[in-house]
């Protein structure tokens, strides 16, 4: 039996009406866009215009030509940070934040601030205030952490960044798709998505949702051609040109205009209780082999409520990475160890160097799939 356990890290399987909207179009479509006036290069920008209008919908966002589409998230974080921050720049994170974020704050010599957070993942509003008083350039956090499903309160924190005019930005690598997100309701300024996780849409796609007031603060990233204004040999700033030099990803962008609709039909709501009514399932059982064996911690919140579908292990009295890679030898589970690009949160949660056991859940997991990681990892257990 084959089980995936690594949807943080993108989600398998995918809706067929994704596949099948990809291969439609590199079968019978194949052009550019912006670049032709005939039927099928028109048929194209509409669906690229269909795609920006359902992820402004998505999020809650008024402006279809200010969601810029990139290669993933990451590509999506650094134009917003490398156009936004400059060196000596103060920046307040999370603790939960991925390399995505950290490498190219370090990489033009921000001066990282992290923000406090108590055990249950909460902020002391005081502080923050204090923070957001003391020349902070921007504020950037991950909606839910990649390594524990934790979720932070990003509404809290948006809104006292709205206060005091600090672009507050979000990482929603783990939740775009998954739970519900409200731009205007949390304050959010930037929004960068991937569409290859939770959005059920291929690798090699992503991008992100930037207010108007950000876009004047967030200069271009890479300039080329766009189509538009071909007389200047500048970057144009009209949106989305602005921050989208160069060949867009027509496939990408196809299949993610198919996994939208899929979502679309399903229901956020829906997705979000399947996700974590099996959560709650898989740490049932896990709690109740840990009365018994007591060979490992889990990590994060006991908290259902406030997380993704996201249980990370750390083993006792054997290394994580030989649980690991049993289970995926012998068990065919895949699942991910090791500080899955993410030191900081295991610098948090206590995990580093050595990192964690992550097992994942998606849309398409099964109570019966739960059942057998949980039995494999008695076996693993009872070999001790």
């Amino acid at each position: 039996m084959r089980v995936y356990f690594d949807n943080a890290a993108t989600t398998y399987p995918k809706p067929q009406q994704m596949i099948d909207s990809m291969v439609d179009y590199m079968k019978n479509i194949g052009c550019n866009i912006s670049r032709g006036v005939y039927e099928d290069a028109i048929s194209a920008e509409d669906i690229v215009y269909e795609t920006r209008e359902m992820i402004a919908a998505l999020f809650n966002f008024d402006l279809a030509e200010n969601v810029c589409f990139t290669k993933n998230i990451t590509e999506s974080l650094n134009i917003i940070i490398k156009g936004l921050i400059k060196e000596n720049d103060k920046v307040l994170v999370s603790p939960f934040e991925h390399n995505a974020v950290m490498r190219p704050l370090n990489k033009v010599k921000a001066e990282i601030i992290k923000l406090k957070l108590n055990e249950k993942c909460k902020f002391d509003e005081q502080d923050l205030i204090n923070q957001l008083e003391n020349e902070i350039k921007a504020v950037i956090v991950s909606h839910s952490s990649n390594v524990s499903g934790d979720i932070l309160p990003i509404k809290q924190i948006g809104k006292l960044c709205k206060e005091f005019d600090v672009p507050f930005i979000v990482d929603s690598a783990q939740t775009a798709g998954v739970l519900p997100i409200d731009m205007k309701a949390m304050y959010i300024d930037g929004l960068c998505f991937t569409g290859h996780k939770g959005l059920l849409g291929p690798q090699g796609m992503g991008g992100f949702v930037i207010s108007e007031d950000l876009i004047e603060r967030v200069g271009t990233f890479i300039e080329g051609g766009t189509g538009s204004k071909s007389n200047l040999e500048i970057q144009p700033f009209d949106m989305p040109d602005k921050y989208e030099a160069g060949t867009q990803n027509l496939p990408g962008i196809y299949g993610l205009n198919a996994s939208l609709k899929y979502i679309e039909e399903q229901g956020i709501e829906a997705i979000c209780k399947k996700e974590r009514d099996l959560l709650k399932y898989f740490e049932l059982g896990l709690l109740d082999l840990k009365s018994k064996h007591n060979g490992f911690e889990i990590i994060g919140l006991n908290d259902n409520d406030n997380k993704t579908a996201i249980l990370s292990l750390d083993f006792k009295d054997i290394d994580n990475a030989v649980v690991s890679h049993e289970l995926q030898s012998k068990y065919k589970i895949q699942n991910r160890c090791g500080l899955h690009c993410s030191p900081s949160a295991h610098k948090f949660y206590n995990t580093f160097p050595q990192g964690t056991v992550r097992f994942s859940l998606g849309h398409y997991n099964t109570c019966k799939e739960v059942d057998y990681v949980l039995e494999s990892i008695k076996a693993i257990l009872n070999g001790l």
